[in-house]
This record gives structure tokens, sequence and C-alpha cells, in this order.
């Protein structure tokens, strides 16, 4: 199960386009329909999740939390993705990419974040396969 949860107000996310998304990457990755939540919210909570977790005292764009583990309730629980759409929003303002991309991007990072994949250690190469698959499948729909 694939949940998109927004709680910030002040940009429309197209929240069809990201559940798609992921149900793409879980089937690449061949998954057993796996718990994902992808959150979007404002700068004010992800830095408190990027303090509390990180030690960092500022917003960040994206944070990913792997569980990988089967509840007792038989569910496969991968993770969740939290994504600051201000600061995703402040970061294409900077590049030729709309703030949709942007976010898509950000869900792929998130996500190769779940499976395990670290940055220095192929997340990279591994993000940049996906991105030529999909972002443009997805931006243009």
């Amino acid at each position: 199960m694939i949940e998109i949860i927004n709680k910030q107000k002040k940009f429309w996310i197209a929240k069809k386009k990201f559940q798609d998304l992921l149900n793409n990457l879980v089937k690449i990755y061949e998954l057993q329909d796996p718990v994902i939540n992808l959150v979007f919210v404002e700068d004010r909570e992800i830095k408190k999740l990027n303090q509390r977790f990180l030690q960092k005292n500022t917003p960040t764009d994206v944070l990913s939390f792997p569980l990988r583990e089967k509840a007792p309730d038989g569910e496969y629980y991968l993770g969740d993705i939290i994504i600051s759409v201000p600061t995703a929003f402040r970061q294409c303002l900077n590049t030729s990419r709309g703030l949709e991309e942007e976010l898509m991007i950000l869900t792929i990072h998130g996500f190769l974040h779940l499976l395990g994949f670290d940055h220095g250690q192929g997340i990279e190469d591994e993000e940049e396969k996906i991105r030529k698959k999909f972002i443009e499948t997805y931006h243009e729909n």
C-alpha cells in the first residue's frame, strides 16, 4: 500500500502521478506490496525532523526513514519519504526544472534510500538510470 499525504497547503500536488511513480518503482525492484508513505510537508516540519534525527537545524529537501521489516499483520513496511515542498520549490528556481519534476526526483531519491542505497555507494548511478526512465514519462502527462 502506498499512501501519498500532502500536509502543506501552498502548492498543489498531483497525488496520482506520485502514486503511479512509486507503483512502477515497486515493480522494477520486485517488491511485494510494500507499505510506503510519501509525505509532503512545510519547511518547519522537515526542519524538526532533520534536527531530531540528523542533528541539523535547517530544513532539507528530502528525508527517508527506512524500516524494511514485516509487521505482525503480515504487511511489509518499507518506510517513509518526507519531502519539503518549499525547499524543493527554491531548488527548482535555480534549474530548468519545474516543481513537479523536482518533487519526482526527490521521490526517486528517497525511495532509493528506503531500499538501502546511500550517498557515495551507488545511489547517484541508480538515480540517474531511474530518472531517465521515468521523469520524462510522468512529467509530460
